[in-house]
């Protein structure tokens, strides 16, 4: 194989975990096929087979990907707001909205990746790639002796619920009232101060 062959093998398969990782988020892991990720692409299922030896391989590679994007995400979150709780408050903002609602192929894997999770075997490289990218994401939400785990909890269950009832107002209300639940004061969550502003993204000014 050719210096540029194997270059552009290279290529195909960070192309095909890059999508592999928004697909698997916004339709699930059973919900696209190997031909499909591979033709929305631009490449044949036999191209596959040469890069991943199965769909489970796969899924641990798109996984630990999501994740370095979160993780990305998470750095500019703390690079944009100057001070980390004045950035845990932007990221709930952020995920609490509507934006992150309606885009699940992009939006947080802790949420994107769970339904798939909690039908795998309960041990295995795929399951262990997710909780230690979920720990992390913790552990960026952590405060003082907050672990950050009840925070992140609540952070996907709304987001989850609100992907399930979207289109109805409690869609909506789920989203508004665990914002409310978490920056309040004398909530479960004093650690995550309100910011008082709209609910965006990193680069909102």
């Amino acid at each position: 194989m050719s210096r540029v062959s194997q270059a552009q093998a290279l290529e195909n398969r960070r192309r095909a975990v890059a999508a592999a990782s928004q697909l698997f988020r916004e339709r699930g892991v059973n919900g696209i096929s190997v031909a499909d990720l591979m033709k929305s692409i631009g490449l044949t299922t036999g191209g596959f087979y040469k890069q991943f030896p199965s769909k489970e391989a796969l899924v641990a590679e798109a996984t630990e990907a999501a994740f370095g994007d979160l993780a990305l995400l998470l750095a500019e979150f703390d690079t944009t707001n100057g001070d980390h709780d004045t950035a845990r408050a932007a990221l709930v903002d952020f995920y609490l909205s509507t934006e992150h609602r309606d885009q699940p192929a992009t939006g947080c894997p802790t949420a994107g990746f769970a339904g798939d999770m909690a039908r795998e075997p309960t041990a295995g490289e795929v399951r262990e790639t997710y909780a230690a990218g979920v720990r992390e994401f913790a552990a960026w939400m952590s405060a003082d002796a907050d672990d950050g785990l009840p925070v992140v909890a609540t952070l996907v269950g709304a987001i989850l619920l609100a992907r399930a009832t979207a289109g109805t107002e409690l869609s909506e209300k789920i989203l508004e009232s665990t914002h409310t639940a978490l920056t309040a004061p004398h909530g479960p969550r004093p650690g995550i101060p309100g910011t008082g502003a709209a609910r965006r993204g990193p680069d909102a000014t």
